[in-house]
């Protein structure tokens, strides 16, 4: 049974909302809009149908996270395989709009909501819920005759301090991501984690070398810069990370001081000391030339779980971290929506649907665009290929990939 949302009286709230904005109007005509029939697999009357613009609502006429220019849109978070640009009308969380309006432009026309408010588009309740991924991811949960669907753009379930956590939401039906939707992706805690991070930078500082961490800029970075133990030493920032930095101490997310490269307070001996923050663009270019000839250097990353991926990343050390669920997570998150039917858009696709058919679910896949943003952390496809001796099946991929 699904368990609904309760109603909010709140009425939706806009800075730029426009008469065409996904909000309910007296009158408004709730025809379906001429669009292409349910792709393969898929049934009639289906909520969420994949088209070539992206993930199309027939009844309320709306997308969720097209990758092809629409009318209107339903953004579920910042990263750039989500949130693209040349839509006439958007539709996020409050907290991503600072985000997004520095990376799609100040100009868009934004409607903004908050967790849980429910605004109704040509009969089509939508609400959002938290997705644990970034500041301001969501969870699209819409219902409509009498049953529920949610997509929940990219998600985690461990809460890490820096966004809201991961709510599971009952529904008829789930739309998953699986980037790491392989059983050898288990996360180590984050206590686990930081120490790990913390110990390495604190050797390197003693030891008289920079530290440098190469982490996305939006999520990542921050999450890296809110569990560390930054009485270690000065943190650097590079400048694709600091005003993204600014967004979050913003919100009200703690973080530690961080510096610029140039800053006049840092001489040589506290740049040698520092942990740097730094996009994964910034490898091997110019810039690194300000912390010594041999600073130290990491990856934070999900596929750092994959020896090769490490290997091939060419740094001295590679962390185990990523904001997208690993394999238990997705697991977890599936089974508490209730759902009975599932499709996968992003990662491991014929591997999860797979397994999620054997365990009695109707699952399927849906063709995305998704998995490609800039952090490398949507590359599934390409770093399985790269470990060849990978197997498909689930039940014969081994816990630990350095045996695999």
């Amino acid at each position: 049974m699904v368990v609904p949302v309760d109603p909010d009286p709140r009425a939706a709230s806009a800075d730029a909302t426009g008469a065409d904005g996904l909000a309910h109007r007296a009158g408004q005509d709730a025809a379906q809009v001429g669009h292409a029939g349910p792709a393969g697999g898929q049934e009639q009357g289906d909520l969420v149908i994949a088209g070539p613009e992206g993930l199309y609502c027939p009844p309320g006429d709306f997308y969720i996270d097209p990758w092809r220019p629409v009318d209107r849109a339903v953004i579920t978070h910042g990263h750039s395989d989500h949130a693209r640009p040349g839509h006439a009308h958007y539709l996020a969380h409050q907290a991503s709009a600072p985000i997004l309006r520095r990376r799609l432009g100040e100009d868009i026309t934004l409607q903004m909501l908050a967790y849980g408010e429910i605004v109704e588009h040509r009969g089509v309740r939508v609400s959002l819920h938290p997705a644990g991924h970034v500041l301001g991811s969501a969870q699209v949960r819409l219902e409509h005759g009498g049953r529920v669907w949610v997509a929940s753009g990219d998600y985690k379930l461990e809460a890490d301090g820096t966004c809201d956590p991961f709510e599971p939401v009952r529904c008829d039906t789930f739309i998953t991501e699986s980037t790491f939707g392989l059983p050898i992706y288990r996360w180590p805690s984050q206590a686990a984690l930081f120490a790990e991070i913390d110990a390495w930078w604190r050797r390197n500082a003693e030891a008289g070398r920079a530290s440098v961490l190469y982490a996305y800029a939006l999520g990542k970075a921050q999450r890296l810069l809110h569990g560390v133990d930054a009485s270690i030493g000065p943190i650097v920032a590079h400048g694709a990370v600091e005003p993204l930095n600014a967004v979050y101490r913003a919100a009200g997310v703690a973080l530690p001081s961080t510096f610029l490269a140039t800053d006049p307070a840092l001489d040589k001996a506290a740049l040698a000391r520092a942990l740097v923050i730094a996009p994964p663009s910034a490898a091997r270019s110019t810039w690194l030339r300000r912390f010594g000839a041999d600073p130290a250097d990491a990856f934070a990353s999900g596929w750092m779980r994959l020896r090769g991926t490490r290997r091939r990343r060419g740094v001295d050390r590679g962390f185990v971290m990523s904001d997208h669920a690993d394999w238990p997570g997705l697991q977890a998150a599936i089974r508490g929506t209730g759902a009975e039917r599932v499709f996968v858009t992003h990662g491991s696709v014929p591997v999860m649907v797979r397994w999620l058919s054997e365990q009695g679910l109707r699952a399927q896949a849906f063709a995305t665009e998704y998995g490609e943003e800039d952090d490398g952390e949507g590359r599934a496809e390409a770093d399985v290929r790269a470990e060849p001796r990978l197997p498909t099946s689930p039940s014969a991929l081994p816990d630990d990939p350095e045996t695999a």
